[in-house]
């Protein structure tokens, strides 16, 4: 794209851009595409040579002047670290003498959360950023471009620009002006909410809760919770994603847009949860423990993010991919979007009849789902 001096360009990382001008297209809202985040990642080595991560930012700039358009963008080796599998996709491409890999991946790297995926200082951006992409991929031969975990009010624009929606479920904790814990309980019906209060009586009857946020939390402390995010990363993915530099880095940058939930017995750390806050919700992120004590899973990541979420005033809280189990802890489902754009034509209409079946199961499940809710019947 070249159009009136205005040009797209591709980036060999979000660190050699400006972090004002960067942000400015990023807003506060989400700190997941912000410069420190995603920097964080580039500079701990958790993105980059050797992890199947390499950062592809594409900007729209004029020659010498400040950023109207960014997009977090990176050239992938494998499918993993998205949370929007299409493993059977490059299956079926491979199968058929294609090479899946490298495509391109529009993403904040690990991280489940909707946000934006176009950066944009005016709506009007969103075509030619699009169209980069997908000339870029044409250019080098990439099989495809995928945008993950968008936000509801850009969807149309990848529709617009006739890339493939994808549906899928999470399940997000929403706040209707609660004052208190016990204000949601009171939502909730009777059994669930005795349920829910012996929960939490009984893992806080064994630990302590620590709640830690921006310069309070210190390297003691994340070294603790590397402990815990190993041990996870291990039993789920085989490899941790992020190095332990990432978490000095997060922390460093980041600051009080950080919260870490630790759980203590005899002063110990034992468990821990980290969250990250936005301008609208809590994004709880990762988990883990050293020993095991029952329902601190549930205290730590869900309850102890609904206390946060009602005492910062955030509208929701949205604890990851997956989980079922959040359901009957008055986490309601939520549908998630993906935009796909597949180069090879034929490929293209057989992913476009899956996607159409697949929605009509997506969309019974949520049906479904809603049924079996812990609320009151009103």
């Amino acid at each position: 794209m070249n159009d009136g001096g205005l040009a797209a360009r591709v980036g060999g990382s979000v660190g050699a851009f400006d972090r004002d001008q960067w942000n400015a297209l990023a807003g506060a809202d989400n700190p997941f595409v912000s410069h420190e985040f995603l920097t964080a990642l580039e500079d701990s080595g958790s993105v980059g040579p050797g992890t199947g991560w390499q950062p592809t930012p594409l900007v729209i700039s004029e020659e010498g002047g400040p950023l109207v358009a960014a997009m977090p963008a990176y050239l992938k080796g494998h499918s993993q670290g998205e949370y929007v599998f299409d493993h059977h996709w490059a299956d079926a491409f491979e199968r058929a003498g294609g090479s899946y890999y490298p495509k391109l991946q529009i993403a904040a790297p690990f991280t489940p959360a909707t946000g934006p995926r176009l950066l944009l200082s005016d709506p009007a951006y969103a075509a030619p950023l699009l169209a980069a992409a997908e000339q870029l991929c044409l250019q080098n031969g990439f099989s495809s471009a995928h945008a993950t975990f968008i936000e509801p009010g850009q969807q149309p624009l990848f529709e617009e620009a006739g890339w493939m929606l994808r549906a899928d479920l999470q399940f997000h904790w929403h706040n209707h002006d609660f004052a208190s814990f016990d204000d949601f309980l009171a939502t909730l019906a009777s059994r669930k909410r005795k349920e829910l209060r012996k929960e939490r009586a009984a893992a806080q009857a064994e630990v302590g809760i620590q709640r830690l946020r921006g310069a309070d939390i210190r390297a003691e402390h994340w070294d603790a919770f590397w402990e815990f995010y190993q041990d996870t990363g291990a039993r789920k993915w085989g490899t941790p994603y992020l190095t332990r530099a990432a978490f000095d880095l997060i922390s460093e940058r980041m600051g009080e847009r950080v919260l870490l939930v630790l759980a203590l017995q005899d002063g110990e750390p034992i468990a821990g949860a980290l969250n990250f806050i936005g301008g609208e919700a809590l994004y709880g992120r990762y988990w883990g423990c050293t020993r095991e004590v029952r329902f601190l899973h549930f205290e730590l990541c869900y309850y102890q993010a609904i206390d946060a979420a009602i005492e910062l005033g955030l509208a929701r809280v949205e604890a990851g991919a997956q989980g079922g189990h959040k359901l009957a802890r008055g986490y309601r489902p939520v549908e998630t979007v993906s935009a796909h754009w597949i180069a090879d034509p034929g490929f293209r209409a057989a992913i476009a009849d899956f996607l159409e079946r697949e929605r009509a199961g997506v969309a019974a499940d949520r049906n479904y789902l809603a049924t079996r809710t812990p609320f009151r019947k009103t």
